[in-house]
């Protein structure tokens, strides 16, 4: 079986022997679960298992079938560098598209563990608060992030792994290669329940620092086959190449549960930096049925010639993470020949509204709302608001909370809490509906940036600047991009002595201190001085004044 979660391939950490765990036997001894089985639990058709595993129920089903011939042979990942290099045999974590982290990424679901991803863009700083909250007992990075990871080791008491994927070695660091190397054939999955932590996604908001959103074995595990068949529209033949960053539960999301649930293959580039010329030859090249990207993708695509290009396979066109521009779907409609399906979700309840295969999609829609979620409109005291009044989007909640949804906010039960008005969970998000029930989006209830598919809180930002001698005082709005939507824009207030600099030089010097103490994606891109903010209360209300602004301008 050239997949590559052949049980004989995964032979490292799930080894590791668990206090109080045991082995997951009841995938053996009761009737496999299969994809009908969990359409229909999302349906609410079929009761939630008390025990699931995604590496056991799923991807040990699919082996199964290809060893008894019920299915033809068909890689569950196909990687390429961009140089030649191609692998099937692994898959992999906190690190770059490589096969690893699908790799320890179902090693966690194997041994129990919770599995917290991050983008490489991470810095020390970052690192050390995710380290710190969560007091993480194990970290697997590649390479380049190992140096940020050992200048914050010390203040990290509960770190007492360090795992490294890369071909070198290095002084107190475990060698992932090395104990792949020597790690037996042999290996058992834990039994876990269904409603066990199983993922945690840090997600970023308006004020303080990244909140850790829990997932359970089941809400992440179960809950996205429908958006696999009826969104992604997967079948077991298909090939589904997701560009998604692996820091972002969108990678869990199409290149992991909803791609293997229903048995499709996950095809992954390397290619450390986009280049659309790179990306158009790939697509030409590669068997590739299914394509899922952020809209800033198709914006760069679209500026090409594509009718130079012949994409055999390539018959559905997905896309999410920021709203999409009408103009660039039809372009690429024009070009390709082929629909955008858009869809609209969160990282703590998933895919919310998207636009179905054979459903009749509305430029600028975000589509219906998505099974088993109703999404209605909401204004602030929890009513619904008839078609075509602005209000939050919102999920009415019923007798008891959907197993797809988070767990919790960890460590914040007051967070956690403030999702929930009334009847509903409100998603801070505000849109319409129309009267055919199409969602269209207006902004969000709160400030966060959407850059690129990238969320950036804008008060991370405004912290980072404020630690430069040269500013007092700053605001940090999304402002309109061609090319990624929107972008970060601070507008800085300077002191006394920075007040006759050059505009441009200090500028860059800005631009690269953010860079050095947050995510090199959140820096501003661009940057106004100003002798005053708004007069307001709050930072809220001056970021609103000024968005709005920046946006008039549009």
């Amino acid at each position: 079986m050239k997949i590559l979660l052949h049980r004989q391939t995964l032979r490292l950490v799930w080894l590791v022997k668990l206090s109080g765990r045991h082995f997951h036997r009841d995938h053996q001894t009761r009737a496999p679960l299969t994809p009908a089985d969990f359409e229909a639990i999302n349906l609410c058709d079929k009761a939630l298992p008390k025990n699931f595993n995604f590496a056991g129920d799923v991807l040990d089903q699919w082996s199964q079938k290809e060893k008894t011939g019920e299915r033809p042979a068909n890689p569950a990942l196909w990687w390429v560098n961009g140089q030649g290099d191609e692998r099937g045999d692994r898959v992999a974590v906190i690190l770059p598209r490589i096969p690893e982290w699908w790799l320890i990424n179902v090693a966690c679901m194997r041994t129990g563990l919770v599995f917290m991803p991050g983008t490489t863009q991470l810095t020390a700083k970052d690192i050390l608060y995710r380290l710190q909250v969560s007091e993480a007992k194990c970290i697997v990075v590649s390479e380049e992030v190992a140096p940020a990871v050992e200048s914050i080791m010390s203040a990290c008491p509960n770190l007492k792994t360090k795992l490294l994927v890369s071909p070198n070695s290095r002084e107190g660091w475990l060698s992932f290669p090395e104990l792949f190397r020597s790690a037996s054939e042999e290996h058992s999955c834990v039994e876990t329940g269904s409603q066990e932590p199983m993922a945690i996604y840090f997600t970023s908001g308006t004020t303080g620092s990244p909140k850790m959103a829990q997932h359970s074995h089941s809400s992440i595990g179960i809950g996205y086959a429908l958006c696999g068949r009826y969104w992604l529209d997967l079948k077991s033949s298909d090939v589904i190449w997701n560009m998604s960053d692996t820091g972002w539960i969108k990678a869990a999301i199409g290149s992991v549960f909803s791609s293997w649930l229903w048995g499709a293959c996950v095809f992954v580039h390397r290619m450390v930096s986009f280049d659309p010329d790179t990306f158009l030859d790939t697509l030409a090249t590669y068997p590739i049925t299914t394509m899922c990207s952020a809209p800033t993708v198709y914006r760069m695509l679209v500026q090409k010639d594509l009718k130079r290009y012949k994409f055999k396979t390539l018959r559905h066109c997905v896309t999410g993470g920021e709203p999409l521009n009408p103009e660039v779907m039809e372009q690429w409609k024009m070009q390709t020949g082929l629909e955008l399906y858009e869809g609209y979700g969160q990282t703590e309840v998933g895919i919310i509204c998207a636009n179905m295969k054979g459903q009749e999609i509305k430029p600028g829609s975000m589509g219906k709302g998505v099974l088993p979620y109703d999404v209605q409109i909401i204004d602030e005291n929890g009513n619904v608001m008839p078609p075509g009044k602005e209000g939050e989007i919102a999920l009415r909640l019923k007798s008891t909370r959907p197993f797809c949804f988070f767990s919790e906010y960890v460590n914040n039960p007051q967070k956690t809490a403030a999702t929930i008005r009334g009847n509903f969970y409100v998603t801070g998000d505000r849109g319409v509906m129309d009267s055919d029930g199409y969602f269209w989006f207006v902004g969000r209830a709160d400030d966060v940036i959407i850059s690129s598919g990238y969320r950036i809180g804008p008060f991370e930002v405004e912290s980072a600047l404020i630690e430069h001698p040269a500013v007092v005082e700053s605001a940090v709005v999304s402002s309109p991009d061609p090319v990624r939507g929107e972008v970060v824009k601070a507008f800085v207030v300077l002191s006394a002595p920075f007040k006759s600099s050059n505009p441009e030089k200090l500028t860059l010097e800005l631009q690269d201190h953010v860079k050095k103490l947050t995510a090199p994606y959140k820096y501003p891109r661009k940057v106004e001085f100003v002798q005053e903010l708004p007069k307001t209360v709050t930072g809220k209300i001056k970021r609103n004044v000024l968005r709005d602004q920046e946006w008039g301008r549009a």
